[in-house]
């Protein structure tokens, strides 16, 4: 890479040490992406999955044979009962949001058992006031702070001993809290209190960025419906948006109805030529994550190597893509996300700059030269312009191109320490 980037000494040096420091890591994440290709492989062949799936339909959509078969396909990877994957969801706060107007009525509480959920979801509930909230057709919510980046499990218990809750919601991924991200056994944990202590209450997961992360996916630890981004994970790249509902039948095609209108659900939903993009971009979601994460351990060693506090550590286990650095101040934290955009392979001459952005109370930088918009799965780095000014590392299509933006925003810092 040297004849194409002109990096400062320490940087290659830095990067050197990294590599070669981190191959027992990156062996994992590789007999991980081996499980997981083989499970998709598997759906393929299950789902006979061949060429005339590729064709779109237009206007309703009845009788769109690839649509089915792909929510076949995600229905036998995630071991559900029906799924719902379609590229009428603009994002996965979208598929949340009709998930949640598709499962609560008027009366019903809601729970979130990992305190405040991403900021894209607090007008959908009502914790931020909005007419077209949860909250304004009277649905209560309510929630349970982590403990030590756990489940509170007695106040849990007791909450739901005393309480009449509907839906329990669990955000595995940290969003632009501080907190760890949450991996699968801790969630079979809390799911198997949840129905000892309260068997119909509904436990909905937020799974954006989780996905292939481990070779458990929720459904299977109990989980009742699974929620997630397809221009996250599991697009793979390809996908151009979209999101998915997966879990119980009855659950699945009450989101439907929520999201197409009652009496159709999941019969209509036109593909628009998105059904190639969506069994492509999961075919390469393994390879595609696993390339994900070697970029975030990478980026975790470097920078836990010049002083900065990360999380997870570079040789801790994973529960999602993402990756923090906290940086403590303004200045580092614009720095490297101008690093991340210059080693992007869409518009990497540009430069960005904090801005307010709709759903977030504080500005946010975001860097991300990506072929699609918002696309969290390509290598991009965001966060609010608060303190302690931490900045989410997310994405890489492939680790060779995006170790290259990690090695920008890297040796961004150390030029400006050594005052070049």
């Amino acid at each position: 890479m040297k004849e194409f980037l002109e990096l400062n000494e320490k940087t290659w040096l830095l990067y050197e040490e990294a590599n070669d420091e981190l191959q027992s890591i990156f062996q994992d994440i590789d007999d991980i992406c081996e499980y997981n290709s083989a499970k998709v492989m598997n759906a393929f062949f299950i789902n006979h999955i061949n060429e005339s799936h590729f064709h779109s339909t237009t206007g309703y959509g009845y009788g769109d044979l690839g649509r089915e078969a792909i929510e076949n396909v995600y229905a036998t990877i995630f071991k559900a009962e029906s799924a719902l994957v379609r590229n009428q969801f603009i994002s996965g706060s979208h598929a949340l949001c009709k998930t949640l107007f598709g499962l609560l009525r008027p009366h019903d509480l809601m729970l979130s058992i990992t305190g405040l959920p991403y900021d894209t979801l607090h007008e959908v509930i009502g914790i931020v006031d909005n007419e077209s909230s949860l909250k304004s057709f009277g649905i209560s919510y309510d929630q349970i702070d982590l403990i030590n980046d756990d489940f509170d499990y007695d106040q849990i218990e007791k909450y739901l001993k005393t309480h009449s809750v509907k839906l329990i919601e669990i955000q595995r991924s940290r969003g632009y809290a501080t907190r760890k991200s949450l991996d699968i056994e801790k969630c079979e944990k809390v799911i198997s209190l949840i129905k000892k202590v309260s068997p119909k209450t509904i436990v909905m997961i937020d799974n954006c960025y989780c996905e292939f992360v481990s070779k458990v996916e929720p459904i299977q630890i109990g989980a009742d419906i699974v929620v997630g981004s397809l221009i996250k994970n599991l697009g793979g790249g390809f996908a151009q948006n979209g999101g998915y509902v997966v879990g119980k039948k009855e659950l699945v095609q009450l989101v439907a109805e929520a999201l197409t209108l009652p009496g159709e659900g999941s019969e209509v939903g036109p593909s628009l030529g998105a059904n190639r993009q969506f069994l492509q971009g999961l075919f390469f979601a393994p390879s595609v994550v696993a390339s994900a994460l070697k970029t975030s351990v990478i980026a975790s060693y470097m920078l836990k190597s010049l002083d900065f506090d990360v999380d997870p550590d570079p040789f801790e286990s994973r529960s999602d893509i993402v990756e923090t650095i906290r940086f403590g101040n303004e200045e580092d934290l614009i720095r490297y996300c101008e690093g991340i955009q210059a080693g992007s392979p869409i518009d990497s001459y540009v430069t960005p700059v904090p801005v307010d952005m709709p759903g977030y109370k504080d500005q946010v930088i975001m860097a991300a030269g990506a072929f699609v918009q918002g696309s969290s799965i390509e290598l991009s780095c965001d966060g609010p312009i608060r303190e302690p000014y931490i900045a989410y590392q997310q994405g890489g299509l492939t680790f060779d191109t995006a170790k290259i933006g990690v090695l920008k925003a890297v040796d961004k810092i150390i030029k400006e320490r050594e005052g070049k």
